[in-house]
This record gives structure tokens, C-alpha cells and sequence, in this order.
């Protein structure tokens, strides 16, 4: 299935329980569809929610609110069933927003592009936690729950570690040669993956988070988004436009199963019953993949991969130190993070 957005999309999120998908327009605009196997996805809601571009996406409150964030500085929550308003922090951040994710029923995260990162409380409508974790732009976070850690990477080429309970920045990595854009947290939560500008993937170890243990070429282009599909397995989005299977320890693309475009894939999400992959680009075009379908022969080889390789998997605690990396720091913002940044410029 695909939908024609009509503008170029930057974020997409999917309902946490229903079969609905959200998408952040270049426009400002806000859309939800609803999507269904035996019909084409219904558009329910055009939301004009910023007057700058719309560049992430959340669902957040259970699912009864999205939220959206801008480089105005602003985040708005729309109401998911009538599409009213229903509160808009006009000076949420300084700087441009980059990034929203969800960490509680009740909390969510945003970043923007000088680094800060913050944490709301829907209940209060208030900031409860501040961050000064980066230098540049904020590219992806992840939250692990069972520790109330968040981690986060930018375009200066670090990782941070922020300790929600102690509200401090607990670690930051070295300053890498290359942007880090994706990040997934795997091997039952010992290994943590990044992605780059230049293709190549950054494994820290756990506990370890000053300079990356090990790393492995992926595609020759950027890999601009991650997601876990399983301990052993990751799905990639690069600025090709294809979409990739890959496996982390052992280290290796085990085989593409989309393509998108010929344009880079901004982000890839799951379904709520990880029934469909989503995936937007700069094509204007937001798919939804039947991921079954795709992973059929992909998990197959995966399994046959890492069931070959078991010896490597019980070594991976080891921190092995990569030489020193420091150098020429990398400075970028989110309008210039690939080759595409023409299509950027509101940014």
C-alpha cells in the first residue's frame, strides 16, 4: 500500500493500537490515515499544525494525542479523534526541533538542533527533565525503560547517556569522524547501534560508551534510520532508497527487501501489530510494506547467519578499543545531514 502526501514527508508514526498512521509534511501539515489490508489507506485528518515544516511525529497519551514538533520552536497536541487543538507550547525549545519519541503512557522526549534535549509531561503540560547532551543537532533517541536511560545522537558525532531519575547527562561518547544519525539498542540491551553518514555502523558495548567497540561497513550511502526487529536484527533506511536486512554480531547486510525510491528513506516505523512496515522519502510517497511478506527468505538467512556464528555472539562482551578517533570534528546541521539537503532548505 502507498499514499501520495503530495509534499515531502520528514516523520511518520503509527498508533499504538489501532491501525492508524501519522505523517509530518514539509508544509507544516499534520495527516492521519487510516489503512486497511483490503482497501487503500483513508485520510482522516489534514492538520495545519505549523507554519514552518512539521518534523516529527508522535503519538503520545495512549494514542489519543499526536504530537508534532517544528523548526519554529513549537510543539502542538492534536486531538487524534476530532482534530482540534488541544495544546501548543509556542517556545517548547531555543532552537529548531529535530526529534520526538515516546518514553511513558504519560511522557514523552524532544530534541532540537543545538543539542537540548527535553522531557514533557502530558498530564502537567510541563518540562520535567533539561539536557544540554550535544553539540550539534539531535538525530534519534532511544529510551530503555528498565534502567530510565535515554540515549541520543547527533550530528557532532557522539552518543549521551541521560539518567532521567539523577536528571544529569551520565555519559558522552568521544567525538566520532562522522555524524551519527540512527541509533537501536540490541543484544538484550549489551550492544548499541548507530548509524552514519558515511554507511558504516558504530557498535558500543554497554557501560563503555567513550568510544565504539567495533563497526562494520554497511551501504555505501547514509544510513538515516534503524529499527530493532529483533536481538539479532536490524532493518536499515539509507539514502539510497533501499531498504536492508541487517545483522549485528555477526556483522554483516544479510540481503535488501525493499526499495523505496531512488531517494534516501527518512524514516521506517512498525504498525502497531508489527504487521506492516512504514517507510516515507523524498518521493512524497509514504508505504506500507506487508512485513511478513519481506522477511520470509530474510529471517530465514538470518537465523542460518547467527546460528553459524555463536561463538562469535559469546565474545561480544569484550570491549575491544578501537584506536582514538579524535580529530577534526564534524559540523553540521539537520538541513545539510546528506547529499539531499537541497530538499532541506525551510530548515
Amino acid at each position: 500500500m502507498e499514499v501520495n502526501l503530495g509534499k515531502i514527508p520528514f516523520d511518520l508514526d503509527f498508533h499504538p493500537s489501532s491501525s492508524l498512521v501519522a505523517a509530518g509534511l514539509i508544509t507544516g501539515n499534520l495527516h492521519l490515515y487510516r489503512y486497511a489490508e483490503e482497501s487503500p489507506p483513508q485520510r482522516l485528518l489534514n492538520v495545519n499544525a505549523h507554519d514552518e515544516s512539521c518534523r516529527a511525529v508522535r503519538f503520545v497519551d495512549s494514542g489519543r494525542i499526536i504530537a508534532t514538533a517544528s523548526p519554529d520552536c513549537s510543539i502542538l497536541a492534536t486531538d487524534v479523534e476530532t482534530g482540534n487543538t488541544i495544546a501548543r507550547l509556542e517556545d517548547a525549545h531555543g532552537a529548531a526541533l529535530s526529534r520526538l519519541i515516546n518514553l511513558t503512557e504519560t511522557t514523552f522526549c524532544s530534541g532540537d538542533d543545538d543539542g537540548c534535549i527535553k522531557v514533557w509531561d502530558t498530564r502537567q503540560r510541563t518540562c520535567c527533565n533539561t539536557f544540554n547532551a550535544h553539540e550539534e543537532y539531535v538525530s534519534d533517541m532511544w529510551f530503555v525503560s528498565n534502567s530510565m536511560q535515554l540515549l541520543g545522537t547527533s550530528g557532532d558525532g557522539t552518543v549521551s547517556v541521560c539518567n532521567l531519575r539523577k536528571n544529569k547527562v551520565q555519559s558522552r561518547s568521544e567525538f566520532s569522524e562522522d555524524e551519527l544519525l540512527s541509533i537501536v539498542v540490541m543484544k538484550n540491551g549489551r550492544k548499541v547501534v548507530c548509524g552514519t553518514q558515511t554507511g558504516a555502523l558504530f557498535l558500543y558495548s554497554w557501560g563503555y560508551f567513550k568510544d565504539w567497540s567495533d563497526s562494520f561497513r554497511g551501504p555505501s550511502t547514509s544510513i538515516d534510520a534503524l529499527l530493532k526487529l529483533d536481538e539479532d536484527t536490524l532493518i536499515s533506511g539509507s539514502e539510497d532508497g533501499v531498504i536492508r536486512l541487517m545483522g549485528i554480531l555477526p556483522n554483516r547486510i544479510i540481503q535488501p527487501i525493499a526499495e523505496h525510491s531512488e531517494y534516501p528513506v527518512e524514516r521506517l516505523a512498525f504498525s502497531h501489530d508489527r504487521k506492516y512496515l512504514g517507510s516515507i522519502s523524498h518521493d512524497q510517497f509514504l508505504k506500507l510494506w506487508n512485513l511478513e511478506e519481506l522477511l520470509e527468505s530474510g529471517l530465514n538467512a538470518s537465523k542460518s547467519l547467527v546460528a553459524a556464528a555463536k561463538s562469535d555472539d559469546d565474545e561480544m562482551d569484550v570491549d575491544v578499543k578501537a584506536s582514538s578517533k579524535k580529530g577534526s570534528k564534524i559540523k553540521a546541521s539537520n538541513s545539510n545531514a546528506s547529499s539531499m539537503s537541497t530538499f532541506f532548505a525551510d530548515l
